[in-house]
């Protein structure tokens, strides 16, 4: 028992000792923070976007053609299917499930065209009027 409580003394006098030169006056003083407000600037330089490749364009714009690059690749996919579609049929030597399997996949290539074309048109016609009704 002795021998912890020596252990104890001789911790806290140490703590104590190392503790004074920092602590005492400095733990009951608040230091004021002299901070300056973060402007964008400070954080990407202004020429970020040139220089990442990513230009100026306004956002609308810049979704406007994200959705049109979108719609592209879905209808290039498409176009696979239909081929798919028609090389599985010419390769088919008169099987009727592989028939019926090529005409399926012809017919849903050309479902999903007409759906990737009609919203295609429909996002073109929105994204415009949005842009030319918030010009000023």
């Amino acid at each position: 028992m002795t021998q912890t409580f020596t252990r104890f003394l001789v911790g806290a006098s140490v703590a104590a000792l190392l503790a004074l030169p920092f602590g005492g006056a400095m733990l009951m003083q608040a230091v004021p923070a002299h901070a300056q407000q973060l402007e964008a600037e400070d954080i990407l330089p202004s020429d970020f976007g040139d220089t990442a490749g990513l230009g100026q364009a306004d956002i609308k714009t810049t979704i406007g053609q994200l959705i049109r690059v979108l719609l592209g690749f879905l209808g290039v996919i498409a176009v696979v299917i239909i081929l798919l579609g028609g090389f599985k049929w010419m390769t088919a030597g008169g099987n009727d499930e592989k028939v019926t399997e090529a005409k399926n996949l012809i017919i849903a290539g050309i479902i999903g065209l007409a759906i990737i074309l009609s919203a295609y048109a429909i996002a073109s016609f929105v994204i415009s009027s949005i842009i030319t009704s918030t010009q000023s």
